[in-house]
């Protein structure tokens, strides 16, 4: 039998808990930091100046931002996007702002954003990866930017349609194997 940690969408309180849904464990902080890390490699690869590339660190920093509040949040997002700036030589606090409105959006919804399946987060975060594009979008053309082109606006799609992958992805280490012991359910 496998527990649930969260009711299903749409059910009531002891109807249909635990069919399905796997309890999760608690996520190690090595493998928070360390897939954040990882994100921030993804992002400093030499792919091109292409504005309708998703940012791979901003999903990583909202997933863990919804998922884990109390370890990873505004202070995370802002030191973040300051190490983006001075890679990828943009306007200091560009990316850091843009990031510090994900962390604090993903933490203001993280209750509301886990009841839902992971098709529908990605419907739910779309909205925030657009805040933070145009965020980004503002302060480049209110500091004399030239204008990115339409596709600039493609990378928050492709960011919420990798939201359910990535969160695959980031919960794998967190699920618990099936238990064979009928006597002991957890």
């Amino acid at each position: 039998m496998r527990l649930s940690s969260r009711r299903s969408p749409g059910s009531k309180p002891g109807e249909g808990a635990g069919r399905g849904e796997v309890l999760l464990l608690a996520a190690r902080p090595w493998f928070i930091w360390g897939s954040l890390l990882v994100a921030l490699l993804v992002e400093f690869l030499p792919l091109g100046r292409h504005p309708w590339l998703p940012d791979v660190l901003a999903a990583t920093l909202v997933f863990w931002a919804v998922h884990q509040p109390r370890r990873v949040g505004i202070g995370a997002g802002f030191l973040l996007g300051l190490l983006v700036d001075v890679q990828q030589g943009a306007l200091l606090g560009e990316h850091a702002l843009a990031y510090t409105l994900l962390a604090f959006l993903a933490v203001a919804l993280h209750r509301r954003l886990l009841w839902f399946s992971l098709p529908q987060q990605a419907l739910q975060v779309l909205p925030l990866f657009f805040a933070a594009q145009i965020l980004e979008f503002i302060v480049r053309m209110a500091t004399g930017g030239s204008f990115p082109g339409w596709s600039f606006f493609l990378a928050p799609v492709l960011q919420a349609l990798l939201w359910p992958g990535l969160s695959w992805l980031l919960l794998a280490p967190q699920r618990r194997a099936p238990d064979t012991d009928q006597n002991r359910p957890l």
